[in-house]
Formats: structure tokens, sequence, C-alpha cells
């Protein structure tokens, strides 16, 4: 089986052809989703090809002491790499260089003769005020915990690697038990990787332990964080249902602005998705109230207390709400970067619409193995009033097309999604 240590991720070819480009790489992402396994891989690449590399955590003060001023990382550069030959620079955890944006910026403009690879975990310094220094000079790759695939594939020894749809059509078993396993732990690698129950449940704790202590209080300066905790408790109870912000606020005893601000700081640090309405009539449809989302299921479930604990069976309540989490984050790792939901004021809702096509797509999930294709009330009224092209149901099984008008149904079994070409 493959090594324990490592799980195969799918982006690593792409930040392996990375390493010949002269901007800057930047892995960003939720903390402990796999950066640094990733820039290991990348050092071990480096190595057989004869390539020099320099390692930095800023995590550890020693390390940190090696980029106190741009002069300084030159110093150390040249000292471990060398002046004619091309090496890399690996730098961890940028985002606890004050101004790492500006740092990097007058590091890549002196015309160095050395790749610079950075990864930080989604802080604000690295999401906003980076972007903002580093135009024309990054390419930015988002690394997030380990896809339904990756841990599959994982799973099953990569006795499948390439055909795992396949496996999912014929193992019907198999595939409800790792559906399973994927929605009640997640993807982080370490909760993955760990033996027993106990230790992935004591992973799960550190890691967001970790992002309250790290990412929240010290590089965010959030003061009280035992509000913040508790209200990433309400998201993940309301999670796939409408927010109202001044309920959550009356509710912690906090402002609305700094609920607001919470909320944005989850969602650019890679805990949560926030999900806004698809609004084409302000009079009958909702306009303000978003849906939230998690990046990572177990995370969510663990702070529900329900980490592994979750029967699919008899709970299909959680059950529907994290396979509609799970269809979320397939849409958005095939490409569809603007996903909205839809819901009147009567009631009928959508689970998802992807937006800024022709015209808009309704997607709506069901956790189930349907046996016939029909379609319920709520995608028939949007069907009805729009007139899209295509609509999805996404489902355990069924794989079929049908018309209704001028709309063309496909019902697509969750496994297959990144492999239908949706737009055509």
């Amino acid at each position: 089986m493959e090594s324990k240590v490592f799980i195969k991720r799918t982006i690593l070819p792409a930040l392996a052809k990375n390493l010949d480009r002269p901007e800057i790489m930047i892995l960003t992402g939720p903390r402990q989703a796999g950066k640094t396994s990733l820039i290991n891989k990348l050092r071990e690449k480096c190595m057989t090809e004869g390539i020099k590399t320099l390692y930095l955590n800023l995590d550890f003060e020693r390390d940190s002491a090696a980029i106190r001023t741009q002069q300084d990382l030159l110093d150390k550069i040249q000292l471990e790499l060398g002046k004619t030959k091309r090496g890399v620079c690996f730098i961890d955890e940028i985002q606890r260089k004050e101004n790492s944006g500006i740092f990097l910026k007058g590091i890549y403009d002196m015309n160095l003769l050395h790749k610079l690879a950075v990864t930080g975990s989604g802080s604000l310094e690295l999401k906003e005020k980076i972007h903002e220094s580093l135009v024309g000079r990054k390419q930015i790759f988002r690394v997030n915990p380990l896809s339904f695939w990756e841990f599959s594939a994982y799973e099953t020894e990569y006795q499948y690697e390439n055909r795992l749809s396949d496996f999912f059509r014929i193992d019907k078993t198999g595939k409800m038990r790792l559906l399973n396993l994927y929605l009640n732990f997640g993807g982080y690698p370490k909760v993955t990787t760990a033996e027993d129950l106990t230790e992935k449940k004591q992973t799960i704790d550190d890691i967001f332990e970790n992002y309250i202590k790290r990412d929240v209080k010290e590089i965010a300066g959030v003061g009280k964080t035992a509000e913040f905790a508790d209200l990433v408790k309400i998201l993940a109870f309301q999670s796939g249902k409408l927010i109202n912000y001044d309920e959550m606020a009356k509710t912690l005893r906090l402002t609305y602005s700094t609920v607001n601000n919470y909320l944005y700081l989850l969602e650019k640090t890679f805990v949560i998705k926030i999900i806004r309405p698809f609004v084409r009539n302000p009079k009958t449809e909702i306009v303000k109230a978003p849906v939230v989302y998690f990046y990572d299921f177990g995370l969510r479930n663990a702070i529900l207390n329900l980490f592994g604990k979750i029967d699919f069976k008899v709970d299909l309540l959680n059950a529907g709400f994290l396979f509609q989490n799970l269809t979320l984050n397939i849409l958005e790792e095939s490409g569809f970067d603007d996903i909205r939901f839809w819901r009147t004021k009567n009631g009928a809702e959508v689970d998802f619409v992807l937006n800024g096509l022709t015209k808009p797509i309704p997607v709506e999930v069901k956790f189930a193995d349907l046996k016939d294709d029909n379609i319920g009330r709520s995608l028939m009224s949007f069907i009805e009033k729009y007139q899209p092209e295509k609509a999805i149901v996404v489902n355990l099984s069924l794989e079929k097309r049908r018309k209704m008008g001028k709309t063309e149904i496909l019902f697509i079994p969750f496994y297959i999604l990144p492999e239908v070409h949706i737009e055509d």
C-alpha cells in the first residue's frame, strides 16, 4: 500500500511543472490540508534532478530569523543555493511574516536566479494584501483537504486508482462504505491516516484548536475566541440552511459588524463557504440570507460532537446536508466558481444554481438511490420560470436523461459528476 505518510495528491503534477516557471509559487488552503507534505515531495523531486533546495518554516524562530529582512533572505539563499545554478527556496507558513506580499515582491523584483515557493494557511495577510503586492508575479494553487477521489483511492490501496467510477458503479457496498467514512471523518490527511477513532478524534480536535490559537488569535488578532468558537458551532449546526446575521449576533451578544467580520475571517481561512442567493425577482425570491457549508466534513462533525457517529441509514437529515456539501465541493473542483442557491418566499428551493453561464443551470441534490426520473415541484418551478437549457439531479446511482419542455434534465450519480461536460 502507498505509504501512510503521504497520500497521492492530484495537484502534485501541476506543482512540479510550475517549478520551471519564474513566478512565485503560492500554495494556500486550510491549515493541515497537506501543503507541507506536497512541499516535501517537490523537494524530493528536486533532489533526484540534482536541484538544490532551501527549506524555511516560519513556525520555527531559527528560520524566521533568516527572513527578518530581504537582505537576510538573500544572504541565506546565496549561502545555501549558490549564485550560478538555479535552485528552489521553499518558505512554509509565510503568513507569519508581516507584510509578506511586499516582502516577496521586493525579492522577486531583484530578478533572483532561484525559484521561490511559499505556503500559507489562508490568513488575511495572504488572501488580501499578498494579491495586491504580487500582481503578475505569482501563481496560486489552492490545496484543500482530500477530495473524495483522493480519499477513496488511498482507502482502496490504489487498486482502482484510475477506475474509481467503475468501482463505485459495480461495488455499491464499497461505494457507500467509503462515502460513509468520508462524510463522517472528512479529508484532512492526518485524520485519514490515523490508525483508530481515538487518534482521528484527537487529530481533528488539534486542528481546530491550532486554528483558533494561530490563525484566529495570533494572526487575525481576534480577542473573543470563545465567542468565535461558539459562532462556528452555530454555523456547523445550520450548515446547509439559511443563516441570519442578526439572530447570531443576539445569541452570541456580539455586534452585527463583529459577526460579519468573523464570517469573513472564517471564509478567508477556508473553514466555511458562504453561498449567496440567485435572484432575478426580489419580490418573490430570497435576496440576502446566505447559506453556509464547510470545507471539511470531519471538522463540521467534530464541532457538533458527531465525529464518526453519523449513521446514514438513520440520520437522513445530517446525511442529506453532508451530501449537499459534497456536491458543492465537487462542482467547485470541476471549475464552477459562481455557485448560488435559489429559494422563494413561498418555500420553493433549489440546492445550487450554476451562475455566470449563458443560462443558469439548477442543481438539485438527492441523497437517495433514485429509481425513476421524477423531479420535485421546486425544481419544476425553477425550470418553468427560467427555461434553462439543462437541469441536474445529483443522486447516489441513477444515470438518465429526460426532457421537460426545452430543458434537458440530467440525472447524474455524484461519482461521475466531474466526468460530465455540463456546459456542452
